[in-house]
């Protein structure tokens, strides 16, 4: 028993003994670790290393996170009418979204189109941080809405009577800024629609610019150069009422060039004082071909991206305006081959392609007010007219929209892939309908749409007088670049609808979370 109890004694001392080291030496690694943790800190702020890139919602690390965000905000409800209406995921949010402007708009037949392909690509931010949601609600309203009457006489001394449109749709980034279009299509669904693409669309340029879009419902092209002057003059005298330097800057869009332009800002420097901001005039057509060449530019940006370049492309250019001609003028400095134009008389096709001596003869002929595409038949004896029937039937290897709403839908997809061709680079406004961007993605075939390939107006009025086309080019290839990685991070890859929607929403949506319910 005495030396079992001494064997326990030796035991117990030996065990205390080596606690006791273990206990020292964790000590001694704490207090080298703590000693060092300044010198790791010091290095890494020295050496100027960014940290891990975040998550465009949460600002935590890489695609799935952990959402720090609350879940109280899914259990809030989204709407209030009658009973409280919940959501439980972000494609249940998107259709509720959707079902509301149905409810509140359902005759704006074209702002329900863009609510809905746009609310189908923010499900996924919906899902991730429920709050963008109550966000995208205030979205579908614009701040606010003006509808005026303009008055004017025509050259035979009769009163005439058009309706003219503001919407000044968000300033939550910077001062409204938007195309002003002119056209007998032009109503308050079409000015709601491209309002609520212009949000996106402005904010993607990553300048300081929010989102307006106005015009009237007059066709230009068949009045007399008196007579627009005297419907510009009606117009800009009510218009000058609510746009001016820092508040609202009207810019170029369908129906509108330099002579427009130019007669809305001798209205409204007669009526104001102040005409001008920073140096710069206000209503200045500040390069007018900048809509065209960037269209252009994110075409180039596109193949660049896929090991590819614009060299030797044979291009199909639907429309015949500034833009449309702006497009074919930089696709020959780029060394494609623009093959057709359009307008309401059918369309042109040059087999050998449109070099910039054809180019300058149709210039000539769509700068004089109302002339159509079909006197340039008797200036060239190669050029064939609305033959074949239908210019989608011209196998080409890339497709420029750059006239109406909706000219490009289903059957037109499939008769351009069927011949050969490799992608749609919209040059207009929401130019491939819904359904045919679904059947785009079907085909395999790339597609740019309006909201990413139209910002080149803003950027040249952000980057100033003294811009480039270098310049441009420059920052076309930044958005390009953001564009495709937030597609990328939202599992989306190489769709750059969605990834042109969810970036331009996000910048929108994180400045308006720091201003409240306005």
């Amino acid at each position: 028993t005495k030396i079992r109890s001494e064997v326990n004694c030796q035991s117990e001392v030996r065990s205390k003994t080596m606690l006791a080291a273990r206990l020292t030496a964790a000590a001694a690694r704490d207090a080298s670790t703590r000693s060092a943790l300044p010198c790791v800190s010091a290095v890494r702020l020295l050496s100027g290393s960014a940290e891990p890139k975040k998550s465009l919602v949460t600002g935590e690390e890489g695609v799935h996170q952990t959402m720090k965000v609350s879940k109280a905000w899914r259990n809030k409800p989204l709407f209030r009418r009658q009973g409280d209406v919940r959501f439980k995921t972000g494609l249940e949010a998107a259709n509720l979204l959707v079902a509301e402007a149905k409810r509140r708009d359902a005759h704006e037949t074209n702002f329900i189109a863009n609510v809905e392909s746009t609310m189908s690509c923010l499900g996924p931010i919906f899902e991730r941080n429920p709050r963008y949601a109550f966000v995208a609600k205030q979205l579908m309203e614009p701040e606010r809405f003006i509808q005026f009457r303009v008055a004017w006489i025509d050259d035979v001394g009769s009163p005439r009577m058009n309706r003219g449109y503001r919407i000044q749709y968000s300033s939550a980034i910077g001062p409204y800024e938007g195309a002003i279009h002119l056209g007998h299509h032009v109503n308050s669904d079409v000015i709601k629609a491209f309002g609520f693409d212009s949000v996106f669309a402005n904010a993607l340029t990553g300048f300081d610019v929010g989102a307006a879009v106005g015009g009237a419902d007059i066709n230009p092209y068949d009045k007399s150069e008196a007579e627009i002057q005297r419907f510009c003059q009606s117009y800009m005298t009510e218009l000058a009422k609510y746009v001016g330097p820092d508040l609202d800057q009207p810019t170029m869009g369908m129906g509108v060039g330099e002579k427009e332009f130019g007669y809305l800002f001798g209205q409204y420097k007669r009526i104001n004082i102040k005409s001008s901001s920073g140096g710069n005039p206000f209503l200045s057509a500040r390069n007018v071909k900048a809509p065209g060449f960037g269209v252009v530019h994110f075409a180039n940006e596109m193949l660049k991206d896929r090991g590819d370049s614009l060299e030797g492309k044979r291009c199909l250019i639907v429309g015949s305006g500034k833009v449309a001609r702006s497009v074919a003028e930089k696709l020959i400095e780029l060394g494609a081959i623009p093959i057709t134009f359009s307008d309401a008389s059918g369309h042109v096709y040059e087999p050998d392609g449109i070099d910039i001596g054809r180019l300058n003869t149709i210039n000539k002929i769509k700068d004089e007010r109302g002339a159509l595409l079909g006197r340039y038949i008797i200036a060239s004896t190669t050029a064939q007219f609305n033959d074949p029937e239908s210019a989608f039937d011209i196998p080409c290897d890339l497709c420029f929209p750059c006239a109406g709403m909706g000219d490009i839908d289903e059957a037109a997809v499939g008769k351009l892939a069927n011949n050969g061709c490799k992608g749609i680079v919209e040059g207009g406004h929401s130019a491939v309908t819904p359904e045919a961007r679904k059947t785009l993605k079907k085909r395999g075939l790339m597609y740019a749409p309006s909201t990413l390939t139209l910002t080149g107006n803003s950027v040249v009025y952000a980057l100033g007088k003294t811009v480039t086309d270098e310049m441009l080019a420059k920052e076309i290839g930044r958005i390009y670049s953001d564009v495709k990685l937030t597609a990328q991070e939202f599992n989306q890859r190489g769709d750059l609808y969605a990834g042109a929607n969810i970036a331009g929403f996000l910048r929108v949506a994180n400045v308006m979370l720091n201003h409240g319910a306005v």
